[in-house]
């Protein structure tokens, strides 16, 4: 075991060290550079176009092999939104200070170009497969996006298969078993405190029980295929997203006060300055490093922009638009980090379980129990009860999340048939989530998690020219109302039958 540790550590420090970020936030710079600050100068726009159709043209289905833009977009944030929002935040707050909060905004901010790039190259190459759904993700770009530059096909086709094994084995992490023990920790210890705690094969049969029933609720679901998945997620996003924000206002209503102090805080931190001095090792630089690599690293855990993770979902929308199905990956991280996470932020921060003025965590308190004390501190043991329900719920969606992703790398892999058994495997491994022991499967799952990034941003950066390709024939076309051909498909057939549902509006 000491020596997986070690291993996963030296792995761990490279992939989120110093040349991840830089390839992360290097990569997000310049897809929002190439991109004219799209994020920015076409915010009306990508508001409109996402938000703004939510209810009415969104939901519309015009292609039987696919999902609406909505079911799309909350089928992506079934795994977007898990316990990142809630327990990742808290932990780089707890890590890396106030400060961490402000790179988390940073990351998310380049993120959104990051996640709109992976979206618009996603539709450009996805095809139908033998089901007729549509299949795409950052294994196709690779293959076939930089597999198409000279003496680059090998390449793409080992990165595109490196980028399946780390992201299939992340699902079984963190996608899966790590999800399903936070769940049962939490649940249990809330409402099952006081049941006989008996034990069967050395883990308790509150444990069992609780992994039963969630085995059962996830096998419903996923084995229905992916439009039952998508059909829950569109019920079951839109609600917990709702229910938790209300409960962060609520709590940030009632700490007004302390919301000057909370974004001076932030800022003040920012780069992790001497008034962390107060018992904190290290250098100020090591200091800053800490802060701007927690923020980071917990804004991508949370929003999954640069992992190529979500594209697979959003590449089965019916829209036939690259970029118009990329505006919704800005859409994503939008509520995902500079809505949700910055909500838990500032309820954590103004709680008082943090220290303001030396930005340190209060004695006491830790990063497992810091946003349900916040909550807590605030609406008593209801709070407490509400933060564990969110985690729940929170986490069983990153979980039916996962389990698309996986099948559809599997799918890439070895077949749609393989892609059965996958799913089969994945609900069986949810009871050994319940029991097991979840620290060392949480830090090998962050590590492959790091891993899937970096033969995604490699695709990305090879295909800058295309994404402004197809960025700028999209503004010429739609917002400058010029005569200029779409560009729809790498795919002479599929861009064929797109043009022609452009044509009738059906895009």
């Amino acid at each position: 075991m000491d020596t997986v540790v070690r291993i996963n550590d030296a792995v761990n420090s490279f992939a989120w060290g110093t040349f991840g970020l830089v390839l992360l936030l290097g990569t997000g710079l310049i897809c929002t550079v190439v991109t004219g600050f799209f994020q920015i100068t076409h915010i009306r726009h990508w508001f409109k176009e996402t938000f703004g159709i939510m209810r009415n043209r969104g939901r519309i289905i015009n292609d039987a092999g696919a999902l609406s833009q909505f079911r799309s977009f909350c089928t992506a944030l079934c795994a977007t939104i898990g316990t990142g929002n809630i327990a990742g935040v808290s932990t780089a707050i707890c890590v890396g200070g106030p400060g961490a909060v402000f790179w988390m905004w940073v990351a998310a901010f380049f993120g959104m170009m990051v996640k709109y790039s992976e979206n618009v190259l996603g539709v450009y190459y996805r095809r139908r497969n033998s089901e007729g759904a549509w299949s795409g993700g950052p294994m196709y770009y690779l293959e076939d996006g930089l597999g198409s530059i000279k003496h680059c096909r090998k390449p793409g086709r080992v990165l595109g298969i490196l980028f399946c094994i780390f992201t299939v084995l992340a699902s079984f992490g963190i996608g899966n078993m790590g999800q399903i023990n936070k769940i049962t920790i939490n649940f249990g210890e809330t409402f099952l405190s006081g049941v006989n705690k008996g034990m069967f094969l050395g883990a308790p049969n509150v444990d069992w029980m609780i992994g039963f029933v969630l085995m059962i609720a996830v096998a419903c679901i996923i084995m229905g295929g992916f439009r039952r998945l998508a059909a829950v997620s569109e019920k079951l996003i839109p609600f917990m997203s709702c229910m938790y924000i209300l409960g962060c206002l609520i709590v940030i209503l009632l700490h007004i006060t302390m919301i000057p102090a909370v974004f001076s805080a932030i800022f003040r931190f920012a780069l992790g300055t001497k008034a962390f001095a107060g018992g904190t090792a290290g250098t100020a630089v090591q200091l800053a490093f800490n802060t701007i690599k927690n923020g980071c690293k917990r804004g991508v855990f949370s929003n999954e922009a640069g992992l190529g993770s979500s594209v697979m979902v959003h590449s089965n929308t019916c829209a036939r638009e690259p970029v118009k199905q990329g505006m919704w990956g800005i859409a994503e991280v939008f509520l995902d980090t500079i809505v949700i996470c910055s909500m838990t932020a500032i309820v954590v921060l103004s709680s008082g379980a943090i220290d303001l003025g030396t930005g340190l965590v209060v004695e006491g308190t830790n990063d497992a129990t810091l946003v349900a004390k916040s909550f807590g501190a605030v609406l008593g043991k209801p709070g407490e009860w509400f933060v564990v329900l969110a985690i729940t719920l929170f986490a069983f969606t990153t979980v039916m999340g996962w389990s698309y992703y996986g099948a559809k790398v599997t799918e890439y892999l070895f077949g749609v048939t393989w892609a059965k058994v996958y799913r089969m495997f994945f609900i069986l491994l949810i009871i050994l989530g319940a029991v097991m022991e979840s620290n060392l499967a949480w830090d090998i799952s962050d590590t492959f998690n790091g891993l899937m990034m970096i033969p995604n941003l490699i695709g990305l950066l090879t295909q800058i020219p295309l994404i402004i390709k197809l960025t700028k024939n999209y503004v010429d076309r739609r917002l400058k109302n010029r005569d200029v051909k779409p560009l729809l498909s790498y795919d002479p057939d599929i861009q064929k039958d797109a043009e022609k549902a452009v044509d009738k509006g059906l895009d």
